[in-house]
């Protein structure tokens, strides 16, 4: 083909090929990527709404709510690296597009389940797709557009994810209480999206592919080093999850699963030094912004995930509401992030720093986290929406702007590694986070349940959370309604007051993380190394 036929049949790469895009080609190239990512968000949070509802006719307890989130977060946090490393080798927009049909394949599936154990499964499943898209719609974009531009960008990336963190809660709250559509319709709902976005993708997203042919044809992905880290978060979220529930935290099952964690993590050192294309390379850390970056997001993911997964909890076990009110009061929060997320995003292209922003956001993460750690059953709405607001705004200056600093800081060769290791920490924060958090909640529920029917002088009843299960407030007597309430209202209160200190030391790191200003040329234009200023 010669050089102009190219250049008729993909325009949009001619075009970056020669010059910069323009706002509007690169708004048409982003938009199936923004499509995407608003399915993979959404497959989380509009769980969030519907799990009571849906472990109420599947029959599970506390801890199949806190895996069928954590499921989805530890696989996503599994093939995040493999993503970022495949960009390097092979054709982004191709990667999308699988990751996009798997998606829609786990999410039928999962639609189908009968029972916690298939539902859990089939979220793994999804998890997996859904990393895919995350993670390379951060990497397209930084093949598309120069660090300096790309700020006002990720603001719409910000914008999208909270677009679907608030639709996500309203549209399974509305699936559920809905007779005739029912729980399977949450993920069912994803996949007419996921199609959409597969055909704009193909119709608008034309990158250049950078082959490195000699090391594709004998590129060996490295699995292994994925199936070790994998198996070194799992095993550790199981400890955590059952931990002074099933067995005591000093027992011997503790020792064999911290061990056998910290063992897992050392061969998974190991391999990354002995492998040709490792997922995740060790030089990466040399830098000191990357070093500081994926420790400040390991704790954001903590609060990220933490805070969007039991405040849904909060507002339907403690205060009664059905999910698709209570997805309506999440609203002060999505809002925070998503007009923080835009208003960074323009500021940081204008100037070209970025450090205050994350020193901000991450104070104010800390600051929100703490706050929601005083709500009880009883908060009144109006400081309830000022703490989330301000948990809002913190994730939104911090979330997205993390990945930029990391993005301006590697060499281009290494983009989409990079990219992918800063998601990487922060839902493998989630997902342990979850995990841990889930367990304290059900161990305070359970405390904090007792002392309020002892000093009541009532016995437990069946259903009221006393035997792991959570309850129906409807079918619960009367006189022990409020009881349950108030133990879930302070039960979620504990785990926020235990998420805030994660906030802070995120925010201690990024206050050691070096800024450099933004460059001005694309990811196609940076040289092979980074400034050696950079290296810590």
């Amino acid at each position: 083909m010669t050089s102009s036929a190219a250049a008729r049949r993909h325009p949009h790469a001619s075009a970056q090929d020669d010059r910069q895009m323009t706002h509007r080609e690169v708004l048409e190239a982003l938009s199936g990527l923004l499509i995407g990512l608003f399915v993979a968000v959404l497959s989380s949070t509009i769980v969030s709404n519907a799990l009571p509802t849906i472990l109420n006719e599947l029959h599970g307890g506390e801890s199949a709510y806190t895996w069928v989130i954590t499921a989805a977060l530890l696989s996503l946090t599994a093939s995040t690296p493999i993503w970022g490393k495949l960009s390097d080798l092979v054709s982004k927009k191709l990667l999308v597009q699988i990751a996009l049909v798997m998606y829609i394949v786990s999410s039928a599936l999962a639609g189908l389940s009968q029972n916690t154990g298939e539902l859990i499964g089939c979220r793994a499943l999804q998890g997996i797709g859904a990393g895919g898209v995350v993670a390379l719609g951060q990497i397209c974009l930084a093949a598309m557009v120069p660090p300096r531009e790309r700020g006002r960008y990720s603001g719409y990336f910000g914008a999208v994810f909270a677009l679907a963190t608030i639709g996500g809660p309203l549209i399974g709250g509305v699936i559920v209480d809905t007779s005739w559509l029912g729980w399977r319709w949450c993920f069912y709902v994803g996949i007419p999206f996921s199609v959409i976005a597969i055909v704009v993708l193909q119709r608008t997203l034309h990158l250049p592919v950078v082959k490195r042919a000699a090391k594709i044809d004998k590129a060996k992905i490295d699995v292994g080093g994925a199936l070790l880290v994998a198996g070194a978060v799992s095993l550790l979220m199981v400890w955590i999850t059952l931990a002074g529930k099933d067995y005591a935290w000093g027992s011997w099952q503790t020792a064999a699963m911290v061990g056998g964690g910290l063992l897992l993590v050392l061969l998974f050192v190991l391999t990354e030094r002995r492998a040709a294309e490792p997922v995740m390379p060790l030089g990466l850390f040399r830098f000191r912004t990357v070093s500081l970056a994926a420790v400040a997001s390991a704790f954001v993911g903590i609060a990220m995930y933490g805070t969007t997964t039991f405040l849904s909890q909060y507002f339907q076990l403690a205060r009664d509401k059905t999910p698709t009110v209570a997805g309506l009061m999440t609203l002060p929060m999505i809002l925070g992030l998503a007009v923080s997320s835009a208003v960074a995003g323009r500021l940081i292209t204008r100037s070209g720093r970025w450090k205050r922003y994350l020193v901000a956001g991450t104070f104010l993460l800390a600051v929100g986290l703490a706050l929601l750690g005083t709500a009880r059953a009883g908060t009144g709405y109006g400081l309830l929406s000022v703490y989330m607001a301000c948990t809002g705004i913190g994730l939104g200056l911090t979330s997205q702007n993390l990945v930029l600093a990391v993005q301006n800081t590697v060499p281009a060769k290494e983009l989409g590694t990079a990219s992918s290791t800063v998601t990487f920490f922060r839902t493998m924060g989630g997902a342990m986070g979850v995990s841990a958090l889930g367990a304290l909640l059900g161990n305070r529920v359970t405390h904090y349940l007792a002392q309020n029917l002892a000093a009541a002088h009532l016995p437990v009843p069946a259903g009221s959370a006393g035997g792991g299960e959570l309850p129906d407030l409807h079918t619960l007597p009367v006189p022990v309604v409020p009881l349950v309430e108030d133990a879930f209202g302070h039960g979620v209160g504990t785990v926020f007051l235990f998420a805030a200190p994660a906030a802070l030391l995120a925010f201690l790191a990024v206050l050691f993380i070096r800024e450099v200003p933004l460059r001005a040329r694309a990811a196609a234009e940076q040289p092979a190394a980074a400034p050696v200023a950079e290296r810590a």
